[in-house]
């Protein structure tokens, strides 16, 4: 597994991987991470799987590391 960017955001580490004949794209917010396994043959290189960040996509995802660290928090309260 190779690091080809780490790419700037102000909300969560974001670095661009490659591995395997696919481009990893890992999100990282505090204790949680996601990653999104993506095809090479599905971008145009480097630049296509990094065009895949948009505002939208960010968004998303800064919204789903709320929900992960909602969920973590209810079970620990659960189970704690």
């Amino acid at each position: 597994m190779r690091v080809v960017a780490d790419i700037p955001n102000p909300n969560m580490k974001v670095t661009l991987l490659s591995w395997n004949g696919k481009y990893l794209l890992k999100l990282e917010k505090a204790d949680f991470e996601q990653t999104y396994k993506i095809s090479e043959m599905n971008v145009t290189g480097d630049e296509g799987a990094k065009a895949l960040l948009d505002e939208e996509f960010l968004e998303a995802a800064m919204n789903r590391f709320v929900d992960m660290r909602d969920a973590f928090v209810s079970t620990v309260r659960r189970n704690g």
